[in-house]
């Protein structure tokens, strides 16, 4: 949603699910122009959706292309804006720019530039001219190591701006059938494995109600609101975990949060309850979200469940994540490493293969891995 002023000057943009009004509509990108004039052409929506499946009913996927990239470059700040976006949202920083070769898995260096190979380049990162990253050193993207200012620098080059093209990613469309179909087995599995689920652990909510309830008395359970498909919030319960003034010491700690990205760790936080320390290390208090499984919230397995501030927080291509329902496990928390500084890239990089590769066979394997890593912290 875009927010203006009176003068209707541009404040910000802002992503809105929940806010439809009459005023607000949907929009299609694509780069076929036949799909665009039937479009057009339709007396209503509804038969332009109808229209729309039709004609797209033998693809597999409708991809998102760009040509170029529009964007303010007067001074300083509109030339950093305009690298940042070249960095991080093309994904051809080698394309774009002269001299520059891809270093490693989205980072780039200029070739006057000495990366050392003990370096670790994490994410979105281009290193500069002359720059010299010695080994040990970890850069976290999205980020721009400029160019040392002592080298003198190359004679620019002219790039075809019109061969850029925008990442891989596509809009997934399906097979008609075969998409219903896989999306139908896919609830039905759920359905049935929370049932089963609910049904061998509910006898175990009345202890852990009663350790939290000796500790810190009530409530037993959380309820944090979270995003599902489409951006619809619901209520994500868990097992209370945390002392109940816990949202107003994360504003106090919040100097001491070491998560690469918007989510909130301590490694010793001081908010945990004892019990709740042992509900976390065996997944416990995560026991209540088949409820939101059976609701329909939510997934066995899908990606991470994110809040509403951090999915303003992401950059725009991480909303793929919300056209399918998160889940109470997935890739993520099976091949995560937990290294410093790499969590929330980490993230970001599994949810995304999770929803571009989706198989049901997978699904079965990231099930597995899940129980596997549990009996080991049992053992």
């Amino acid at each position: 949603m875009v927010h203006a002023d009176a003068d209707d000057r541009l404040i910000g943009i802002r992503r809105e699910y929940s806010q439809r009004t009459a005023a607000t509509g949907r929009a299609w990108l694509t780069p076929d122009p036949a799909l665009a004039a039937e479009w057009r052409e339709q007396r209503s929506a509804a038969h332009a959706v109808a229209t729309l499946r039709r004609l797209s009913r033998d693809r597999q996927s409708l991809p998102v292309e760009v040509r170029g990239v529009v964007t303010g470059s007067h001074g300083a700040p509109g030339q950093t804006r305009w690298l940042n976006a070249a960095v991080t949202q093309m994904g051809q920083a080698e394309r774009v720019f002269g001299g520059v070769y891809p270093f490693s898995n989205r980072a780039w260096a200029h070739e006057t530039a000495s990366v050392d190979s003990g370096a670790k380049l994490i994410g979105s990162v281009l290193v500069g001219a002359g720059r010299e990253i010695p080994p040990g050193t970890i850069a976290v993207g999205p980020g721009i190591l400029w160019d040392d200012p002592s080298t003198t620098l190359p004679a620019p080059v002219k790039i075809p701006w019109n061969t850029l093209r925008s990442s891989d990613w596509h809009l997934s469309r399906g097979k008609g059938l075969s998409a219903d179909l896989r999306r139908g087995f896919k609830r039905l599995f759920d359905i049935v494995f929370s049932l089963c689920v609910l049904l061998v652990t509910v006898p175990l909510y009345p202890f852990i109600m009663l350790a939290i309830y000796l500790e810190d008395g009530r409530p037993f359970f959380f309820a944090h609101p979270r995003e599902t498909v489409g951006g619809r919030e619901f209520p994500c319960y868990k097992f209370r975990t945390m002392c109940r003034d816990a949202e107003r010491m994360k504003r106090e700690l919040a100097m001491a949060n070491q998560a690469d990205g918007p989510q909130f760790f301590i490694s010793d936080d001081p908010r945990l309850l004892r019990v709740g320390k042992f509900l976390r290390k065996f997944q416990l208090d995560e026991l209540p979200q088949f409820w939101n499984v059976l609701l329909g919230h939510m997934s066995v397995v899908g990606p991470r469940p994110s809040p509403e501030r951090e999915n303003q927080y992401s950059p725009a291509w991480r909303e793929a994540r919300l056209s399918v329902r998160p889940g109470v496990t997935g890739l993520w928390q099976v091949r995560r490493t937990r290294e410093p500084l790499t969590d929330f890239q980490e993230w970001i990089r599994y949810d995304l293969e999770y929803v571009r590769h989706y198989s049901f066979a997978r699904d079965m394997k990231i099930v597995v891995e899940t129980i596997v890593q549990l009996i080991k912290v049992i053992r």
